[in-house]
């Protein structure tokens, strides 16, 4: 079951910052690394796991960092598989999840759209909070898992985002199966 979703907190944006700095000083002080997630759309009820991510020029780079990421307390992991994911954890429990993408797809990266979306659209932003409240309920009582729970309005959401800024639809499930 997922961790409970908890309200806005506004040191989010700081523990944010904080993670950042932390991977441009083991990594690249040059890296673009930007607040995405729930706990980057002010207001919305989230999992107190801060998302990140990080703007690398191809994978290569990110394998060239990935030691001293390992060494600063990050861990590969995610059932991710359209990019390198690392993650963080305090006491066995995630508290940060770091999404590596290629320059080449920045702008079109469906998390950045979707936190663009919802900042700028609240009524969408209420939407998607009453469907997370309900993906935890259904994953609570075992019908789906929160992620499946929610991907309908998650598609629904990145598919108006995109179709704004003249991108075509793609699915936005990429999770191994």
């Amino acid at each position: 079951m997922p961790r409970m979703l908890v309200a806005y907190d506004s040191a989010w944006p700081e523990r944010f910052a904080e993670l950042a700095d932390g991977i441009r000083a083991v990594a690249d002080p040059e890296w673009v690394i930007e607040h995405i997630g729930s706990t980057a759309v002010p207001g919305l009820r989230a999992k107190p796991i801060i998302d990140l991510a990080v703007r690398v020029s191809d994978h290569g780079e990110f394998e060239t960092h990935r030691p001293a990421l390992e060494r600063a307390g990050w861990a590969v992991g995610s059932g991710v598989r359209t990019h390198p994911v690392m993650v963080r954890e305090s006491d066995g429990i995630r508290t940060a999840i770091a999404h590596f993408f290629e320059a080449e797809h920045w702008d079109a990266v469906n998390q950045r759209l979707l936190r663009d979306w919802l900042r700028t659209h609240p009524e969408d932003a209420a939407r998607y909070a009453h469907a997370k409240c309900d993906a935890v309920a259904a994953a609570a009582r075992g019908t789906a898992s929160y992620n499946d729970a929610k991907t309908p309005i998650v598609q629904e959401l990145v598919d108006q985002a995109r179709a704004a800024r003249g991108l075509s639809s793609v699915p936005v499930s990429d999770k191994r199966e």
